[in-house]
């Protein structure tokens, strides 16, 4: 599947910057590192970035691994994949080397487009992963933006010889996209097994954006704050989202508190998505000091989030309203509405439109109040993973518990059993055990989610040594280290004389967090 409109797709829209461009030229559009850029300007950066591309070999169809940070060349190559039609593979960058390799590998990417910061890491992979072509995000953006003299608004810095040569505009305005093409490839997982591939198309991202908007609105004030990775489809959503409203984005290279809370009070910000410990350490950093009434919304997902933290929230005047979604569904799926947030505390609220949501417990449909397997389908819903046969009937079964209030609210009771949620990152106990098993001391490994003051869950493993053998729990902390990112490392080592199991052997994680 290609980006470009091809006379088999019958669902296609005009290239969605351009008309942003064309109509709103010298709106601002994207804000980062200091620079401003109007859509004209990201519009022709853009272009540039798809001719560098271009010189290296890149074409339409290929797949395109990032690992790049939040910043600029982010969001060029984000809106280069929709115009040349080829999709990213956007890498998390905490990642190891292997971790990253097998990813690079299973996606089947053929260029890696890394920054400064990544560069060392990206040379790692290019070692590990066979046939990979590094690109330097600099090369490829090169006379594409000035660089900074302050914070004044670029509205096309580019020269006409570093655009694309764009092929003919088509009668009728603007070149199509065809929402059916793969755009984008991120890595997922539950609780067994390797991550696996979410393929997510053109028509994934805009029917998330639609729903979106359906439910909050659009205002020509509005401002979006973005301080996830962009990796993360949380932090992805809302480059679509900006060009496709019309609405300037904020973004941050990471999350602080404090420059969170700044750009609310001092640029204008007016929506925002967080985890809740980002939503804790906001409210922590604020104090007494009230939040201007132009901040109409803060989202909140990546996982339940405490009644008490939301209560504390509402009482600081913070627009709070709980959301779920997944990178399946390419981020929100299920929203309160505003006026819901004080009436349905504690509700991840109604699926958003044109998204249906039912609660399944042994193939049928729960009814209200009972606890169930939440599942989804929908435009905005991946068709399947990477590599596996397409959903059976649309339906997307998320393995996240929750139950539905007599008017059809979500409340999510847990996440994926097993999978632990830190600080807002995925840790899947599988891919752990993995690792403490390749250790020649290590005979069993289980590892689970504990409860955290500050990250809400950490990994614990459970560990049984080999008959002789005298392992301490430090060597296996660096064991893990080396192989594992920093959020995925078990906090605690306990060792134990056996780990809880099903007559078939299946290992029993729940009974490790304690539970019956």
């Amino acid at each position: 599947m290609t980006g470009a409109a091809s006379p088999a797709d019958a669902l296609q829209l005009p290239d969605w910057l351009a008309h942003r461009a064309a109509t709103l030229p010298h709106r601002p559009a994207l804000m980062a590192s200091a620079t401003t850029l109007s859509y004209s300007a990201l519009d022709a950066a853009v272009d540039a970035v798809v001719a560098g591309l271009q010189r290296q070999g890149v074409r339409p169809a290929d797949r395109v691994a990032l690992l790049l940070g939040n910043g600029l060349d982010f969001a060029y190559l984000v809106h280069a994949a929709a115009r040349f039609g080829f999709a990213i593979v956007p890498l998390n960058t905490r990642l190891t080397a292997p971790e990253l390799a097998y990813q690079v590998e299973d996606a089947g990417a053929r260029f890696l487009v890394h920054d400064g910061p990544n560069h060392a890491p990206a040379d790692a992979l290019a070692a590990a992963a066979r046939e990979l072509k590094l690109l330097s995000a600099r090369t490829l953006a090169s006379g594409a933006v000035p660089e900074p003299e302050g914070a004044g608004l670029v509205r096309d810095p580019s020269p006409p010889e570093a655009r694309w040569p764009r092929p003919p505009i088509p009668t009728g305005g603007f070149r199509r996209l065809g929402l059916s093409s793969l755009h984008t490839i991120v890595y997922t997982s539950g609780t067994t097994g390797p991550p696996k591939g979410v393929p997510l198309s053109l028509g994934n991202h805009w029917w998330a954006a639609i729903g979106s908007a359906l439910n909050l609105g659009v205002s020509p004030e509005d401002r979006m704050l973005v301080c996830l990775p962009l990796y993360h489809v949380g932090g992805l959503s809302a480059l679509f989202r900006g060009v496709i409203y019309g609405s300037p984005v904020v973004l941050h290279e990471e999350f602080d508190a404090s420059a969170v809370n700044r750009a609310i009070d001092d640029e204008g910000v007016t929506m925002v998505s967080v985890v809740a410990l980002m939503l804790r350490r906001m409210l922590d950093e604020r104090g007494e000091r009230p939040y201007p009434a132009s901040l109409r919304s803060v989202l909140v997902g990546g996982g339940p989030v405490p009644e008490t933290l939301l209560r504390q929230a509402l009482a600081c005047g913070l627009p709070v309203l709980q959301t779920y979604g997944l990178t399946e569904s390419a981020s929100q799926a299920v929203t309160l509405s505003p006026e819901d947030a004080l009436r349905k505390l504690g509700s991840a609220g109604k699926p958003l439109l044109p998204v249906q949501l039912r609660v399944m417990i042994d193939n049928r449909e729960a009814e209200p109040g009972e606890v169930g397997e939440i599942c989804l389908r929908g435009p905005s819903i991946t068709s399947g993973y990477l590599g596996e046969p397409n959903l059976p009937d649309g339906w997307l079964p998320t393995g996240d518990l929750g139950w539905l209030d007599e008017e059809g609210y979500l409340y999510v009771s847990d996440r994926r059993d097993d999978l632990i949620i830190s600080g807002g990152e995925n840790v899947y106990p599988a891919e752990v055990e993995a690792v403490l098993l390749a250790h020649p001391s290590v005979e069993e490994a289980g590892v689970a989610g504990l409860p955290d003051p500050e990250w809400g869950q950490v990994p614990v493993a459970f560990v049984k040594l080999r008959s002789g053998a005298s392992a301490l729990a430090p060597e296996l902390l660096t064991f893990c280290e080396t192989r594992l990112a920093r959020y995925k490392v078990p906090r605690q080592i306990r060792f134990v004389e056996s780990l809880p199991r099903t007559s078939s052997g299946k290992l029993l994680r729940r009974l490790l967090r304690g539970e019956q």
